[in-house]
């Protein structure tokens, strides 16, 4: 990993032909490696550079002790680990050195950069398209990071098993790249989370958002802080309004209005405002969305379909918690700190994936959504175990050429929709009576 992928000295010789650097500049690492809490001139056996890899090695192998990802991957200043050379304790100590800022920073760079990339069929009417939803994590349950973090409660139970951390993520639909994220204490609300990424979100774009981020603040500052960016969201069964103006069947444009805590907090949001309410049946249930998108140019059948992309976003977060964690009921570590850093190194390592993804679909005329995150995940850290200690070195450029040409072996298969039958209930063939009153099985 240090000699043939990651090194910042092989990063220019590789800048053409590896998947994973081409689009991290060398200036960016440096930049991000400028902002660790301790920094230190002499050169340790596991130096910042080698840590910040091995913190995106520890994301590619969850099951892995830290110091085996170490091994596996070749990550030390002479590119030997091994137990000799880096013992347990240095590794926790390299790692509280880096600190979580510089993970933080290259994160967001590289996610602005990546997500804002266009590939063939990714846009909708002219426009990207992107989601902002919210997940929970857990830690593990140490009094610091309970105190910290916090945890949920009710009426019953005083406090969860586990500490909590809240992530609100704004993803391209598309491409399932991240763009920005916003991590805090379990009792943040997600909106004032969301809030903050709002500058993030490109010029000519739609933004897909769950009931739970209702909020004119956020809907008015998304729209009016660019050029063109719109949202979309659905209706609250609370929902006061007024019909100003009927369209066509199922489609009108409704006024409401703002209420005072909102214009308390934003002076500047209007009394009232105006938002398309599109009405559509599903499996005879009546839905309705509210979006900013002008009735001229966007169809209200073409906007109905468009909100189930939002189910996209979904999907990028069971990658994360299924793939990425293996299920695994708690994050690995045992500091504030540590914690922070061991999320943007997942959310990172994430990306990479998706990026690759997205390329090798691209280079096939596929779709980046078609290819299996799993399946890429498992492909790309095998991959990696073997080109750490692979020879020669000259040959990497060409290595990174077959993996990315091999992910592209990886796209789901789109099978025909089954024909709906209704339910029924088939005679059992069975010429035995049967005891209602037996244990099932196990």
């Amino acid at each position: 990993m240090q000699q043939l992928l990651l090194s910042i000295d092989e990063l220019h010789s590789f800048s053409d032909h590896s998947t994973f650097t081409q689009n991290i500049p060398v200036e960016w690492i440096e930049s991000a490696l400028t902002l660790s809490s301790k920094a230190s001139i002499r050169r340790r056996r596991l130096p910042e550079d080698q840590v910040l890899w091995l913190v995106l090695g520890m994301a590619l192998f969850r099951d892995e002790a830290i110091e085996e990802v170490a091994r596996r991957l070749n990550i030390c200043s002479e590119g030997l680990a091994s137990e000799q050379l880096l013992a347990k304790s240095g590794v926790s100590q390299a790692r509280q050195r880096l600190g979580s800022d510089p993970m933080q920073w290259l994160f967001q760079r590289t996610g602005e950069h990546w997500a804002n990339e266009r590939f063939a069929q990714d846009d909708w009417q002219g426009l990207q398209v992107f989601a902002i939803d919210g997940v929970v994590f857990r830690t593990p349950d140490t009094p610091e990071l309970r105190e910290h973090f916090g945890s949920a409660s009710n009426t019953t139970v005083k406090q969860s098993a586990y500490p909590l951390l809240r992530c609100v993520a704004l993803m391209n639909t598309h491409s399932h790249i991240i763009l920005d994220t916003q991590i805090g204490r379990y009792r943040k609300a997600e909106t004032p989370l969301a809030e903050a990424m709002l500058d993030k979100i490109p010029d000519r774009s739609i933004t897909l958002l769950d009931r739970n981020f209702w909020s004119a603040n956020l809907m008015h500052t998304l729209m009016n802080g660019g050029n063109k960016r719109h949202w979309l969201i659905p209706k609250r069964s609370n929902t006061v309004y007024e019909v100003i103006e009927e369209y066509g069947d199922g489609d009108a444009l409704w006024r409401m209005k703002v209420s005072p805590q909102a214009r308390k907090k934003n002076p500047s949001l209007p009394e009232y405002w105006d938002a398309r309410a599109i009405t559509y049946d599903v499996q005879g249930k009546a839905k309705t969305v509210l979006t900013s998108l002008p009735i001229s140019n966007y169809p209200a059948d073409k906007i109905a379909q468009l909100y189930h992309q939002r189910w996209e976003i979904e999907l990028g977060f069971r990658d994360i918690k299924s793939s990425m964690l293996n299920n695994a009921i708690t994050l690995r570590s045992k500091k504030v700190d540590l914690i922070y850093q061991e999320m943007w190194g997942m959310l990172l390592a994430y990306n990479i994936v998706r990026r690759e993804a997205s390329h090798a679909a691209a280079s096939h005329g596929q779709r980046a959504s078609d290819v299996r995150f799993k399946m890429a995940f498992t492909f790309i850290a095998s991959n990696l175990i073997v080109m750490a200690a692979a020879k020669p070195e000259s040959k990497t450029g060409m290595r990174l050429k077959e993996l990315r040409s091999g992910v592209c072996n990886l796209f789901l298969e789109r099978k025909k929709a089954r024909p709906n039958r209704p339910r029924v209930v088939k005679q059992s063939k069975t010429r035995y009576p049967v005891s209602r009153n037996a244990v099932p099985l196990k």
